[in-house]
């Protein structure tokens, strides 16, 4: 009997021997995530259910990565609660202040393999379908659920698999890829689907790159992004992790599953333009000067991307009137660009340099912006608001188009 990835994994999880698209069933959970932000509803709304304790506190991450360190009376209290609620329940897996980003230091620290069932209270949970786990975002009410049971409701979604091939030219990167599909399918284009990431052009990516590719099958209105394990998954994931894990793939001819074919030869370099990350146009057609970049975030603040823009940045100047905020996205990312110089090359060249955290991704910490500025981001949303004022502009791209812009002052591709 043929099924998708998801259906597979989904079967595993509810303890049936086959599921199909549009099945509603009663998913077991393999790790469960929630955050700063997130966690305090989650731990009221568990509280409120009068079970004493987690089902599995093993089974939990709980690391701080939004509000870090705390900026406000009321991420400080936040940082409390959930303290006092790890202490309580026993969660060995919580990673304080100086950890990193979530959708970083999950798979990085080997709480990810493939086949897995894995919830988070942060709509890019979807990140870590890159190892070949059914991974999604779901509400802070619904994490209660979890901690308190263990398992959750799912429907079983269709899957869209973009078949993408060609070699990409040189200064075009998977974030191109994904934003050209995004544009191509647009904001809805994928709701409540499984976005299946294949092809030669995947299968000569990176893992970091994969990771970009399933972080963002929300934008699109994806219920998870997946790609199937391959040797580098098994690699990655057995330097990461000793949890057992079980490979899934798509039979091609499952009747939920839908592929469309992506030709990325002729890519060059996109931007999301404002206010939607469908607005995606190449860099030759926009012309835009720029306030500030912002290079990290769960999309695209890992080493390779820091290496991409160090490599661009180095023995330059960053553009008079112009600021540019680097973030790696974890204490890993952090301290090999540490030891590989690159902290040095971003310094040098005029930027700001924090330590792992969200920044200003969700427009309430580290390097807003201010009403009228524009900013270049390497994150992955670009809704009115996002980094700071409404009354600003947001624009995403690769960390290479980040790093030359910050140089011209204004939006451009690398030579």
């Amino acid at each position: 009997m043929s099924s998708t990835m998801s259906e597979k994994i989904l079967a595993r999880a509810s303890g049936n021997e086959k599921v199909e698209a549009g099945d509603i069933i009663i998913a077991n959970i393999d790790v469960a995530m929630t955050h700063d932000l997130t966690g305090p509803l989650a731990v009221e709304s568990f509280e409120k259910i009068g079970v004493d304790k987690v089902w599995d506190p093993s089974k939990i991450v709980i690391p701080f990565d939004h509000q870090v360190p705390a900026d406000s009376i009321d991420s400080a209290n936040n940082h409390i609660i959930m303290r006092k609620f790890v202490e309580e329940q026993n969660i060995e897996n919580f990673y304080d202040v100086n950890a990193g980003v979530c959708h970083q230091i999950l798979p990085e620290l080997g709480h990810v393999v493939p086949g897995e069932v894995i919830v988070g209270a942060d709509s890019h949970t979807c990140t870590h379908g890159a190892l070949g786990a059914f991974s999604t975002g779901i509400g802070s009410t619904d994490m209660a659920m979890v901690f308190a049971e263990g398992n959750l409701w799912f429907k079983v979604p269709e899957t869209n698999r973009f078949e993408i091939t060609g070699e990409l030219k040189e200064n075009v990167y998977a974030k191109d890829v994904i934003l050209n599909i995004i544009g191509q399918v647009g904001a809805d284009g994928s709701t409540y689907k499984a976005c299946e990431f294949a092809g030669e052009t995947v299968q000569n990516m990176s893992i970091s790159d994969r990771m970009v590719l399933c972080n963002m099958a929300i934008e699109m209105g994806g219920k998870t992004g997946l790609v199937e394990p391959d040797k580098k998954t098994i690699d990655y994931v057995e330097k990461k992790s000793n949890k057992p894990y079980k490979i899934f793939k798509s039979d091609l001819n499952a009747d939920s599953l839908t592929i469309i074919d992506i030709d990325v030869n002729d890519l060059e370099p996109q931007v999301a333009c404002p206010n939607n990350v469908d607005n995606v146009k190449p860099v030759s057609e926009v012309d835009q000067e720029i306030d500030q970049v912002f290079l990290g975030s769960c999309t695209n603040g890992r080493i390779s991307d820091l290496r991409d823009a160090a490599k661009i940045l180095k023995g330059k100047q960053i553009a008079k009137g112009t600021r540019m905020l680097v973030i790696p996205a974890s204490k890993e990312v952090y301290s090999k660009a540490l030891d590989e110089g690159l902290i040095r090359i971003f310094v040098d060249a005029g930027a700001l340099v924090s330590a792992p955290c969200c920044g200003p991704c969700l427009g309430g910490h580290t390097g807003i912006i201010g009403p009228g500025e524009v900013s270049l981001s390497t994150s992955n949303r670009n809704f009115k608001g996002r980094q700071g004022s409404p009354d600003g502009k947001v624009y995403l791209s690769s960390a290479a188009v980040a790093a030359a812009s910050a140089i011209e002052g204004r939006i451009v591709a690398p030579e």
